[in-house]
């Protein structure tokens, strides 16, 4: 059931985004005139699941079985469908290669722009209809996995900065550090100040291995329900639990696998409270755990009025670009190993939530709808950057390439793209793999 809720999250969000996509092309096409001869959701290679033309209309609407994208297949352009018929006749007013060239730039670049238009509409949506919370990092400390300790770090460092850069949001930090190629980072260790540097040959270990800053939460008693085992254990609020049967639990996650071994049993506990440390018995149920609410620290939130939300929206779509950005940065310089990060629909399905939650649901699409705008924006001749970049050429030079030279231009770069496609889905088999 799993498998499938997050299956119908996919094809869900790939089938919004494809038609937000395709619409901006299309929008423009119909602005300036452009015939445009189909608007397809996922491609219809040999034979199409479902296929209508509306009685007047020069555009066949349908739904190909692969579910690898979607077009619109504007007349007298050559596209990803490789359709050269029409270029051996004279242009026709109505077709694509005879409009001028902002105009031919504003139909390839709606796509792209749609695409960060609806990412927009969806965080204003998220700031006005749930707000904004997050982890800071102030006075926060982090427990650390096998490779954040390889890497110099320890549990209980605070991050105070990454060469420069003040890090603000906790769940940010492993992302911040990549992404700003830090080559130091500077932490509060118990009271020392010290600087860890940065090997700059893990960073490829870095982006393929989440998880590397968990928060550190100090085991301090929130709240003992009455259905607690250890409800008359004499736990107060406030008190903080440091070690179990003598060993050293200053974190909550050191206290997991201790538990876990005195499963039904009675452990003995040293519980800090105030100034004074005092040894208490508690009771360990069944699934190795005391039935104990801690307190979790440093979570910030805000409201925001529909006014509000606005600029919030736009300022949150222009960051998460901005930090896109700096990841196809990252995939694209080999000694990062970042291209070994690179996923396909695997990997996508991987971040959706088994049970359905709106406002993850939505967070994701609006993460996506970017992603996918910045991807399209990439110079690659069957992408729109690529087509992009020719029409500024000519605008500049006066020069627009020939019929021949896109048509080789669009199949050298679909043969890029499919290189790509075959590295994701072998990095997403591969991880599976292992």
């Amino acid at each position: 059931m799993i498998v499938l809720i997050k299956i119908l999250q996919v094809i869900l969000a790939l089938s919004i985004l494809i038609i937000i996509h395709e619409f901006g092309h299309f929008f423009f096409a119909k602005l300036f005139k452009i015939r445009v001869e189909k608007f397809y959701l996922f491609f219809d290679v040999k034979f199409a699941l479902f296929r209508f033309k509306p009685k007047n209309s020069e555009t066949e609407y349908g739904i190909g079985w692969l579910p690898l994208g979607g077009y619109c297949k504007i007349a007298g352009m050559i596209d990803e469908s490789m359709d050269t018929d029409s270029l051996k006749n004279p242009p026709q007013p109505w077709e694509f290669r005879s409009k001028p060239a902002w105009q031919r730039l504003l139909v390839m670049a709606g796509g792209v722009l749609f695409n960060f238009i609806f990412a927009v509409i969806l965080y204003i949506g998220i700031m006005a209809g749930w707000g904004e919370s997050y982890i800071s990092n102030d006075n926060n400390s982090i427990y650390v996995n096998d490779l954040a300790y390889e890497m110099g770090f320890r549990n209980g460092d605070r991050i105070l900065k990454f060469d420069d850069y003040v890090p603000e949001r906790f769940e940010m930090l492993q992302a911040d550090m990549v992404r700003r190629t830090a080559s130091k980072a500077t932490v509060l260790r118990g009271e020392d100040t010290l600087d860890i540097y940065i090997d700059q040959n893990m960073i490829g270990d870095v982006l393929n291995t989440p998880g590397m800053f968990g928060l550190a939460i100090p085991f301090v008693i929130d709240t003992i329900p009455a259905t607690s085992p250890n409800y008359a254990s004499g736990l107060m609020k406030g008190d903080r639990i440091i070690a179990i049967d003598g060993h050293d639990a200053g974190y909550l996650q050191d206290t997991r696998q201790l538990l876990k071994g005195y499963t039904g049993q009675k452990v003995q506990a040293s519980v800090l409270r105030g100034k004074d440390t005092v040894a208490l018995d508690l009771q360990v149920d069944t699934s190795g755990l005391l039935g104990i609410y801690t307190q979790l620290p440093g979570v910030k939130s805000r409201k925001y009025s529909i006014l509000e939300a606005v600029p919030a929206g736009i300022r949150l779509t222009f960051s998460t670009i901005g930090g896109y950005i700096q990841d196809i940065k990252l995939i694209f310089t080999p000694k990062t190993e970042a291209y070994k990060s690179v996923g396909s629909f695997i990997s996508m399905g991987q971040i959706f939530p088994a049970n359905w939650d709106w406002y993850r649901f939505i967070n994701i699409l609006a993460l996506l709808s970017i992603m996918l705008g910045v991807m399209n924006l990439l110079p690659i001749p069957a992408l729109d950057g690529g087509h992009i970049v020719f029409t500024v050429y000519e605008m500049i030079t006066g020069k627009k390439p020939s019929d021949g030279f896109l048509a080789g231009a669009q199949m050298a770069g679909m043969i890029l793209l499919f290189g790509l496609m075959i590295l994701a889905f072998g990095n997403d088999i591969g991880r599976l793999i292992r």
